[in-house]
């Protein structure tokens, strides 16, 4: 008999906490940029949100921005849209 016929429920694959990909906010990126000085490039958008902690989603997310200078957080937001 399987677990669920005898009144026992089977047990199921808790997902992971954190955001996925898919579902990484602007509000999760810049949470981890926070406190970083403008303007910045791609690699100091990298380098900060790890020394944040920042999730691998995060870093993945960064890594597909284009090689350039970033004039503010807002202008981070928009390259984000892009990406996303």
């Amino acid at each position: 008999m399987r677990a669920e016929e005898e009144g026992v429920e089977a047990e199921r694959p808790v997902a992971a906490p954190g955001p996925s990909p898919a579902r990484l906010s602007v509000v999760d990126l810049q949470d981890s940029l926070g406190g970083l000085e403008y303007p910045a490039g791609k690699g100091d958008l990298i380098n900060h949100a790890r020394e944040q902690n920042a999730s691998e989603d995060v870093i993945a997310a960064l890594e597909q921005f284009s090689d350039r200078t970033y004039q503010s957080a807002a202008d981070v937001s928009e390259e984000f849209g892009k990406v996303r």
